[in-house]
């Protein structure tokens, strides 16, 4: 008895991995069938809908969820592996960090307001609830957006340092306010119990360079096999990433804080000067983690309660747009952030990319759900308002873009 219901558990885990990798698979066919107007992120989330429980039901989360951890994990890891730490000093980073400060207000503000004409689903906690979904409105998706900037062409424009600069503290910025406000701990508590986070994650980054400095074998070995059977220096890197989300994990905050410091201590042990580590961890990410961790996501997605309330789905893609879109937008008008983007349409896609958001929202209700903030009908709707802005945001930025007039260099003889 015993045996069969074990063969029938392992049964059902296998073939819902199934659907899941054959939908990994065959989404970036599609989104290239789109001219990648389509992102493969979208298409992810969509069949994960499909095959989930709440649709078709053929797979289900039960034994892929330490998959999917990771695959969150590595998101975060290669978003914090491609930031340059530049982008948050200097006068580019304090408005970014100045236009996020007024996109939570914002948000917080607005969620405050129409709770009580909104049929949110919120808990009795006030405060912690309401800030729990401003933090969800004023993310940005700097992992998501990686590729699409790539892909686009727009990685190493004034525009694509503009988004990256926004982009990181739009995903900084968000992991700190949940570590510190979505707890149960005092405010005090959680700054103490996350400055201990940083003093470890310091140490970590720390040990290896102390090694290498001391005994240079080590740093020869590791370089003589990082092909072949053994890539050790990717498992070291991987060693890092769950490290990290596991000191995250004990201190009782978002493993998404320990991913994030995990891609930026490896970007300062590695840096740019061995580019073939980066690639390896993007196969392992982009290839395989990434996409287990969107399907299961759009899994979670219960669509009878989104069509259930049309209103508050589009009500929170406008939230998310006026919250992070618009202050982004005024500060690139206004303010002097070094990236001197003087054409209308270029502030206007740096917004759009701005306003883009989805990793983060999953995270984040995943946490308020579990915590009893909001209900599960809210958290799908809040994912849903995410997908579609990775849908339409970046698609609109591109649209914008193609129309902008080419700014032909002068020359002189």
């Amino acid at each position: 008895m015993i045996l069969a219901e074990s063969a029938t558990t392992d049964t059902s885990v296998i073939v819902s991995l199934f659907w899941i990798v054959l939908i990994a698979a065959v989404c970036p066919l599609l989104s290239r069938l789109s001219r990648g107007y389509v992102p493969d992120a979208v298409l992810l989330l969509v069949f994960g809908i499909v095959i989930g429980p709440h649709a078709l039901d053929w797979a289900d989360r039960t034994g892929i969820d330490m998959l999917s951890q990771l695959g969150l994990g590595m998101l975060f890891l290669l978003a914090g592996y491609e930031l340059d730490p530049k982008l948050l000093s200097g006068r580019s980073g304090r408005v970014a960090q100045a236009s996020w400060m007024v996109s939570l207000l914002i948000a917080w503000g607005s969620v405050a307001l129409v709770a009580t004409t909104l049929s949110l689903g919120l808990s009795e906690a006030g405060f912690t609830a309401h800030i729990a979904i401003a933090i969800t409105l004023t993310s940005t998706a700097l992992g998501t957006l990686l590729p699409i900037m790539k892909q686009a062409g727009l990685a190493d424009t004034r525009l694509g340092r503009a988004v990256m600069a926004h982009g990181a503290v739009g995903e900084l910025g968000p992991v700190l306010a949940m570590s510190l406000l979505l707890t149960s701990r005092s405010f005090g508590g959680a700054v103490i119990v996350l400055v201990l986070f940083v003093l470890a994650a310091l140490l970590i980054a720390a040990a290896p360079q102390r090694i290498l400095a001391r005994i240079p074998a080590i740093g020869r070995a590791i370089a003589e096999m990082a092909g072949g059977t053994v890539q050790l220096p990717v498992r070291v890197v991987v060693l890092l990433l769950v490290s990290l989300m596991t000191v995250a994990a004990v201190f009782d905050l978002d493993v998404v804080l320990g991913a994030f410091a995990a891609g930026l201590i490896l970007r300062r042990l590695i840096g740019p000067e061995h580019p073939h580590v980066g690639k390896s961890l993007e196969v392992i990410g982009f290839g395989v983690l990434i996409p287990i961790f969107f399907v299961t996501s759009g899994m979670n997605i219960d669509v009878s309660a989104v069509a259930s309330k049309p209103g508050t789905w589009v009500v929170l893609v406008l939230a998310i747009a006026i919250a992070r879109g618009v202050p982004v937008w005024f500060s690139a008008r206004y303010l002097d952030d070094g990236h001197f983007l003087s054409h209308p349409r270029e502030r206007t896609q740096l917004a759009l990319f701005a306003a883009t958001g989805l990793p983060i929202i999953v995270a984040v209700t995943e946490v308020a759900v579990s915590s009893e903030l909001i209900s599960d009908a809210l958290a799908s709707t809040l994912v849903a308002a995410g997908a579609t802005t990775v849908l339409l945001f970046p698609l609109a930025a591109r649209l914008i873009g193609k129309s902008t007039p080419a700014i032909v260099p002068t020359t002189t003889s």
